[in-house]
């Protein structure tokens, strides 16, 4: 049987993904993998968070807010995000296609929503593609594209001010959104915080406060989060040799990414690789 994934390349399995709908329900609380939700990452694909259950906090683009029941949060493509969820959460992430004509926001939208009504009517339109994902019908690529578009209709005509948290945009949180789509480029580069804060025309002093005050975090915290993340994403899913996945994120040798990695995480590459 032909493998359509090759778990020794993450970017082709990511090429191939990225092309198509796909539908995940948030992963439940386990704590050794909390990693998986609370780390700083990104997808190619633009997602639609939906939670039903539960609270948090979630972290987007380098701003913190609170999230509870019935809130979704639309995320462009290669948006930087992690939430932490406080017991269990319940809800759903639905990815739509990169090269999609559906009309999307171009920005972060976090909405809530009170009226039971329109909970119902979210849920439903989102079961509609999860209904025609597990069909595999004949025309199946139209009619996920047509029920995508109708979600899309939806979300914009209750893009109004009752169901839309605000997103402040004040100094500190414009340097730090600007600091993290630098990182979520650049984050295999190996560059320190003293190169991303030149290139943005601050101290680094200047870019950590900007950092805390936005998400209770600092510059280097960011990016050690999301270079890490990385990290234990290849070593859990990949066979690929550390010295290899040192290389791609810009560490100049395995022996620095091993002690940056027991740093960040407690475990040594080869002891998180053992116990996943």
């Amino acid at each position: 049987m032909k493998r359509i994934f090759d778990e020794n390349r993450p970017d082709i399995n990511l090429a191939l993904r990225a092309k198509k709908f796909r539908v995940e329900q948030l992963p439940r609380f386990i704590p050794e993998l909390k990693w998986r939700t609370e780390a700083m990452r990104s997808y190619s694909q633009p997602m639609l968070i939906w939670f039903t259950r539960g609270q948090g906090r979630i972290t987007i683009s380098g701003t913190t807010h609170g999230f509870g029941p019935h809130n979704a949060i639309f995320l462009p493509a290669n948006t930087m995000h992690g939430y932490e969820m406080i017991g269990q959460v319940f809800g759903t992430a639905l990815f739509f296609p990169v090269d999609t004509d559906i009309e999307l926001p171009d920005k972060p939208v976090h909405f809530r929503f009170r009226e039971v009504q329109q909970q119902v009517e979210l849920t439903g339109l989102i079961e509609n593609i999860v209904r025609e994902l597990d069909s595999e019908q004949p025309g199946q690529a139209q009619a996920l594209a047509a029920h995508a578009g109708l979600l899309s209709v939806w979300l914009d005509r209750h893009s109004v001010e009752d169901n839309i948290q605000p997103m402040e945009a004040d100094a500190a949180r414009r340097l730090t959104a600007a600091f993290t789509a630098m990182v979520e480029r650049d984050y295999k580069s190996g560059c320190t915080i003293n190169t991303y804060a030149q290139h943005l025309g601050v101290t680094p002093t200047h870019l950590t406060r900007s950092c805390n005050q936005a998400c209770g975090k600092s510059a280097s915290a960011l990016l050690a989060d999301r270079v890490h993340f990385e990290a234990r994403k290849m070593l859990q899913e990949t066979r690929r040799p550390v010295k290899d996945i040192a290389t791609d994120l810009g560490f100049r040798s395995a022996a620095y990414f091993t002690r940056a990695f027991q740093k960040q995480t407690g475990q040594t590459p080869t002891a998180f690789r053992k116990q996943t």
